[in-house]
């Protein structure tokens, strides 16, 4: 089995997307750890750490549990080093074979002071993990536009896309072809009630909308200046986020498998500001999708 089958074998078609997860806040830590736990019996194949995380966040999360595969979503080619990117990964390989993954990054402009060329930036970045022996079917890439979803081809095991649609799914899958892993994040909030749900999921987005790269691949999907504007319209919010009852959150999950994710990383959006560890909300979410 090849590094990409092995991949979409170990994370299943479920996971978990999570900033609180990779909290270091030491008095926290048995927590996280104990959370971890119950998402890996709960049947979740996958922990996605968001942030600017790396493998020191994801290895006490691998320790407490058995099987759970723990990502990076993402790591910022910017912040860390290609060599010590490939130490990390290493060491946690030794010590607990195809339970990490390292999802890379190049994050956006407004929180990068040297932000230039990210597209070259991250080849160079992939040339020296190359040379420091970490194999492209041990990372993904948190691809959005055309050519770093052909470089999720050719140079990783796959894309993992965030703040996308279930349209910009089957436009990577086509990029991508069968083979590589298809893992978009997708945003859920447990609420039936159209006008709170949506204000829940309007004021998690507004942040999202002051960064250039989304807005413009929301207006490459076919959304207007208009409808990404104050937080963003009803359509785009219904486009990006799962909402309401069981059957409603069941089918928008489904129609992302039904363009060609592989897994989707769920992000449980709970109030505001957000609860870092929602975990009554991810046992109703594993619930609905059982």
């Amino acid at each position: 089995m090849d590094d990409a089958s092995a991949l979409k074998e170990a994370v299943g078609r479920y996971g978990v997307w999570s900033v609180g997860l990779r909290d270091e806040d030491p008095q926290g830590a048995a927590e996280r750890a104990e959370a971890a736990a119950e998402l890996e019996s709960l049947g979740f194949g996958a922990l996605w750490l968001g942030g600017n995380s790396s493998a020191a966040n994801a290895a006490p999360l691998i320790e407490a549990t058995e099987r759970i595969v723990v990502g990076t979503s993402i790591q910022s080619i910017w912040e860390h080093e290609a060599p010590a990117s490939a130490a990390g990964f290493a060491e946690l390989e030794v010590a607990h074979p195809g339970r990490f993954v390292l999802g890379l990054g190049v994050s956006h402009g407004p929180r990068v002071k040297e932000y230039s060329r990210p597209y070259s930036t991250m080849v160079g970045y992939l040339d020296e993990l190359d040379r420091a022996g970490l194999r492209p079917g041990h990372r993904v890439l948190a691809a959005l536009g055309p050519k770093m979803l052909e470089l999720s081809r050719d140079r990783a095991a796959g894309a993992i896309p965030y703040l996308v649609t279930p349209e910009h799914t089957a436009r990577a899958r086509e990029t991508l072809g069968d083979a590589p892993l298809l893992a978009p994040e997708l945003k859920v909030v447990l609420d039936p009630e159209p006008a709170t749900a949506r204000a829940t999921a309007r004021a998690y987005l507004a942040r999202y909308l002051e960064f250039p790269n989304y807005v413009r691949n929301f207006l490459r999907l076919g959304f207007t200046e208009s409808e990404v504007a104050d937080g963003g319209s009803d359509r785009l919010i219904d486009a990006v986020f799962a909402w309401g009852d069981r059957g409603r959150i069941r089918d928008r999950v489904a129609a992302f498998h039904e363009a060609g994710a592989d897994h989707v990383a769920l992000q449980l959006i709970e109030g505001n500001p957000p609860n870092p560890l929602p975990r009554q909300g991810w046992r109703e979410l594993a619930a609905l999708l059982a």
